[in-house]
């Protein structure tokens, strides 16, 4: 496996009485996707927030490219890993030429419009069809694309995904997770996928988190955890997503 671009090492966090991460462990290689799946408050979003440097821990060190997000410069951390959230958060008064180029400007990049023209390529938006256009113009689909160019458009390691699909019907859902299979094929960027979907990280990751509680109760491949989930509740899960089939 690759060196780690990510890495938690007995991480926990509380908020008052609340426990959020308990002594959480996990390794993300260079060009690998992990999904970490669980449901509300389990405390996966916390764990990619940690990564962000937007999080400050109780306990336990975290790693982005070998550099202690402790160590690091808040700002140009964030600005060297790509992130979409659910609502993509595009700037409503820019084009979306501009939000796919917001990155590779605040980099002080020369070549910021060529590289947002190349990201909007990747993400199926063509700049002369699309770069024009506001927001509000957009499908939902359609604005989510613009949030992932703007994620790569700088090329960075590794993309922190916080449920970036699950705002979408069921169609739309399905083409953006064809679309980011195709873009990691393309860019092998390593990327860290929160979802409530079995489904979901069963098709797009090569490892899947399993986070209950605050604490990891299982990390493997998808067909490891479907043939032998190591906990109670690992099973419990699978079993309601209706992946229990796929063991036998």
């Amino acid at each position: 496996m690759n060196a780690a671009i990510l890495r938690a090492v007995g991480v926990s966090k509380r908020y008052g009485g609340i426990v959020a991460l308990d002594d959480v462990s996990l390794e993300l290689a260079a060009g690998e996707c992990v999904a970490l799946v669980g449901e509300s408050g389990s405390g996966k979003s916390t764990l990619l927030r940690v990564f962000n440097g937007l999080t400050p821990l109780d306990a336990g060190e975290a790693f982005v490219g070998g550099q202690s997000i402790t160590a690091a410069d808040p700002v140009l951390l964030r600005r060297g890993i790509g992130y979409v959230p659910q609502d993509g958060g595009l700037l409503p008064h820019w084009t979306v030429a501009a939000n796919a180029a917001l990155v590779p400007r605040l980099t002080g990049r020369a070549d910021a419009s060529t590289l947002a023209s190349a990201a909007l390529d990747l993400v199926g938006l063509p700049v002369s069809d699309f770069g024009a256009r506001w927001p509000s113009q957009l499908s939902g689909g359609q604005r989510q694309r613009v949030a992932f160019a703007r994620a790569i458009a700088a090329g960075p390691p590794v993309l922190l995904l916080d449920e970036p699909f699950g705002a979408l019907d069921a169609i739309t859902r399905s083409d953006l997770q064809a679309m980011f299979l195709a873009l990691r094929g393309r860019t092998r960027m390593a990327a860290l996928l929160v979802t409530h979907d079995l489904h979901e990280a069963a098709r797009l990751a090569d490892r899947v988190a399993v986070i209950r509680g605050g604490r990891i109760e299982q990390t493997s491949t998808p067909d490891v955890l479907m043939r032998a989930p190591a906990t109670p509740y690992v099973a419990d899960l699978l079993e309601r997503a209706r992946l229990t089939e796929a063991r036998a």
